[in-house]
């Protein structure tokens, strides 16, 4: 019992001997003996004393936070961002029905229901039904094309190709998503129209019994012709951000799969398919923003007829984008309104789709980190 006081170090000159924690009776505190100088003095300790942390072990108290800094000035400026996207959107919708119901009840038809687009006609007579259904069928198209194609073209330049060929096709790739529309639409009227027309009639002479490839013709500026042209607008868009998402695929998880004996395919399958599935939703659904509000191209490839008809490869087929392109010029007050009421369907039907989406990757995030 007498070695143990002596292990103990000194508190002022850290050799051998009894410390002054040790030496004081019980009850004492550690401050009183330091400041008056005894052991087990009773002077009272001063609050800046132990606000300080004056003497005794452990740190002073930390820093006071200030009301107004660098970081302070970030959060208000996103938060404003933020506010400011809302308000943008609340605004456009706002206008859009501000400016579209005079014209709605102008209207002589069902604007939901009806097919024929006579807006500058007394009485006016309009509706969104054929526009709304070539503008969901011409994406569809779009999508069914591209979507395998692109994801195809992904998991090549990710997990396949040479580090010097996927950096040449990924540039010429994001390159293709630089080429404005109208180029598109001008490519497509006058080179891809040929091919379109060509495959429509073969389509039309095997195929007729089914009721997408159907009719007499004439075939060439369809339906098929604007969704193919935009599935080769929408591809690089779904491409560039998938090989992304692919190749942010953990090193891990692929190694793992290769050490169980897994071929290449079947690592791409259980490893990199299901980790960037929520990115390959997104990418998706941008292209589809894409397709369904393109206008230009569409509205140079299309034949302007609006009716509602499963055939896709005749001439005929109209988008509500297109629409707007082709009339605004010429249209009068209520055929103005009638588009922009055109365009609050079209607002709708993107807003609808982008919500459906952020739901589906929501889901699906969600069920990925309980899994993990």
């Amino acid at each position: 019992m007498a070695d143990r006081h002596s292990r103990s170090a000194d508190v002022s000159t850290g050799g051998p001997g009894v410390t002054s924690s040790h030496a004081r009776p019980a009850g004492a505190t550690a401050s009183t003996g330091v400041l008056d100088g005894q052991p087990g003095g009773n002077a009272p300790v001063p609050p800046d004393f132990r606000i300080n942390g004056g003497g005794l072990g452990g740190g002073g108290s930390l820093p006071r936070r200030k009301g107004f800094g660098a970081e302070s000035m970030f959060r208000g400026l996103t938060l404003a961002a933020g506010t400011m996207v809302l308000v943008i959107i609340v605004a456009i919708t706002v206008f859009l029905i501000a400016k579209a119901v005079p014209a709605l009840r102008a209207d002589d038809a069902n604007f939901l229901t009806e097919t024929d687009w006579f807006a500058n006609d007394s009485p006016p007579r309009f509706g969104i039904a054929a526009l709304a259904f070539g503008t969901v069928v011409s994406a569809v198209i779009a999508l069914v094309v591209a979507v395998p194609i692109a994801l195809g073209i992904a998991l090549y330049l990710s997990h396949y190709a040479h580090q010097r060929i996927a950096t040449t096709l990924g540039f010429l790739i994001d390159l293709l998503a630089a080429v404005p529309s109208v180029v598109f639409g001008l490519w497509g009227v006058i080179v891809f129209v040929e091919p379109v027309r060509d495959f429509s009639v073969w389509l039309n002479k095997y195929f007729s019994w089914i009721p997408l490839f159907g009719g007499d013709g004439p075939f060439g500026r369809s339906l098929m012709l604007g969704g193919l042209v935009l599935a080769i607008m929408v591809l690089p868009i779904i491409t560039s951000l998938s090989r992304e998402v692919f190749m942010q695929t953990p090193t891990a998880n692929e190694e793992a799969a290769l050490a169980l004996g897994s071929t290449k395919w079947e690592m791409i399958r259980t490893a990199v398919l299901p980790y960037g599935r929520p990115g390959v939703i997104a990418s998706v659904m941008l292209g589809l923003g894409r397709a369904l509000g393109e206008t230009i191209a569409l509205a140079m490839t299309l034949g302007f007829i609006n009716e509602i008809s499963p055939n896709i490869i005749k001439n005929g087929g109209n988008t509500i984008a297109a629409n707007i392109a082709n009339g605004f010029g010429e249209a009068g007050e209520i055929g103005r309104g009638a588009l922009i009421a055109s365009g609050l369907v079209l607002f709708t039907i993107t807003l609808v789709v982008n919500m459906i989406a952020r739901a589906i990757i929501y889901r699906r995030r969600e069920f990925t980190e309980s899994a993990a």
